[in-house]
């Protein structure tokens, strides 16, 4: 499985312009081994990378089940996306053992100057009968998080976002910052959370490398054990055990 796959140099609509990958993909699309499902969260180019859509497509084809809130689905359907489930805020879709849940976040969405808000933006909640996903995209703090816990329980692992924070009077609507993250990770009542959404793009204020450290103080003043709320590294492969 995926999740918002950018191997783009730029994410920008330009080729030639734009915010500049700082570190390389681990895996080129060739390399990656069998995909199954592909979880979108909202349509900005950080996030829906049109080559790689058209490459992902064309080596897995129909092997791959596309998950897109509203509007997403039919952007994919015009690039030959054959398999989309298309859900809006708290519908549900079944997929053999798999409870999929498009649950709400705190963002915006668009890809040129006239479809701002135009396609919806959410997060994945994933339940299979042993083991249960979260998967945040992007968002801003917000009470939300506490009602998707309430909703759907307790999640064994959740993806949360901890990078392109700064500044906060101008990003906090839409991005958190690592101490929220850690909110985050409390509200879900998450066994596990993994750090994404850092490291990769310079796209906001704060230094490259400042998001670990800063949530490393923050899972300390919540006293949330460290090992609680992990960052891996640009390709690394982590194993969740005992969840």
């Amino acid at each position: 499985m995926l999740t918002d796959p950018v191997f783009a140099e730029r994410c920008s609509p330009l080729s030639f312009a734009g915010p500049k990958r700082a570190v390389a993909p681990a895996l080129e699309i060739d390399q990656l081994p069998p995909i199954h499902a592909v979880l979108v969260s909202h349509n900005h180019y950080d996030h829906l990378d049109r080559a790689a859509v058209d490459a992902l497509n064309r080596r897995f084809g129909d092997q791959v089940l596309w998950f897109a809130p509203t509007g997403v689905g039919a952007w994919l359907r015009r690039r030959g996306i054959g398999r989309v489930v298309e859900l809006s805020w708290w519908q549900h879709h079944r997929e053999g053992e798999v409870d999929a849940f498009c649950v709400p976040s705190q963002h915006f969405s668009g890809r040129g100057a006239r479809d701002r808000n135009r396609t919806l933006w959410c997060g994945w909640r994933l339940n299979w009968p042993d083991f249960s996903l979260m998967f945040a995209g992007d968002t801003g703090y917000a009470p939300v998080f506490e009602e998707i816990g309430d909703v759907l329980g307790p999640v064994d692992a959740a993806l949360l976002p901890i990078g392109a924070y700064a500044p906060r009077w101008f990003m906090a609507p839409v991005h958190i910052n690592p101490d929220e993250a850690v909110r985050i990770h409390l509200d879900l009542r998450a066994r596990q959370s993994l750090a994404m959404h850092w490291g990769t793009f310079v796209l906001t204020d704060e230094p490259l490398d400042e998001p670990p450290k800063a949530l490393a103080a923050a899972l300390a003043r919540h006293g949330v054990a460290a090992d609680a709320f992990r960052v891996p590294g640009h390709g690394d492969t982590l194993t969740l055990e005992s969840l």
